[in-house]
């Protein structure tokens, strides 16, 4: 099967599997997810699956990019952050939806070949830094959008602060790798909504750079 007709079946399961939003769905096509798995897993890149990209870390499933990057409702205005660049592919497909991506990632390596990838694919509204992202990006707040693909044990506040209102913050909360719930939070101007919408497993979100 061709990669274009590995894609087009792919596409298929996400919209079966609840992602409608057309935006979502075209950044989702335009972004070549090849291109963010390691050669081994060439053949899997379309499959409906997470796969490993080093260090413990892993590229998520595309229905749950899907899911949280609709959730996110991001219009084509916003500044967005990302928690967890991984290989950078959510944040290439956020990046198609808003103004300005910014992203962090505490492994350095995985920072300096995601940006070699945005390059690759011209995405130019992204700044990526490998940093502490439990304490987000203070100099660039508040954000319209925030976005965190590492399970916390309970949601940092520092991103709380950082989020404008009116805006939402998608991350997957829980205690251990196998009971997390994604979380979506809407901060309004008497505080904050919560609601519960999808069960994940994501590697943990930790504090720190990690010493490579």
């Amino acid at each position: 099967m061709s990669v274009a007709a590995r894609k087009i079946r792919l596409l298929m399961e996400l919209r079966r599997g609840g992602v409608v939003d057309t935006r979502v769905l075209a950044a989702i096509e335009r972004t070549p997810r090849e291109l963010f798995v390691p050669e081994t897993f060439q053949d899997q890149a379309y499959e409906d699956q997470a796969l490993p990209i080093g260090r413990g870390q892993t590229i998520s499933q595309p229905l749950v990019v899907g899911l949280m990057t609709q959730a996110l409702e991001v219009g084509e205005r916003m500044k967005v952050l990302e928690i967890g660049t991984g290989s950078g592919y959510q944040a290439a497909i956020l990046a198609r939806l808003c103004r300005r991506l910014y992203t962090i990632e505490r492994h350095k390596p995985l920072v300096k070949e995601a940006e070699e990838r945005f390059k690759a694919l011209r995405l130019h509204n992204i700044t990526a830094i490998a940093g502490d992202g439990m304490k987000g990006w203070p100099e660039q707040a508040p954000f319209d959008r925030i976005m965190v693909t590492a399970a916390a044990t309970e949601i940092p506040q520092a991103l709380v602060d950082q989020l404008d209102v009116g805006g939402i913050l998608v991350i997957p909360v829980g205690s251990d790798g196998y009971a997390q719930d994604l979380i979506k939070l809407v901060k309004t101007e008497a505080g904050m909504t919560r609601e519960s919408f999808l069960p994940v497993r994501f590697v943990p979100l930790l504090p720190g750079v990690a010493e490579e």
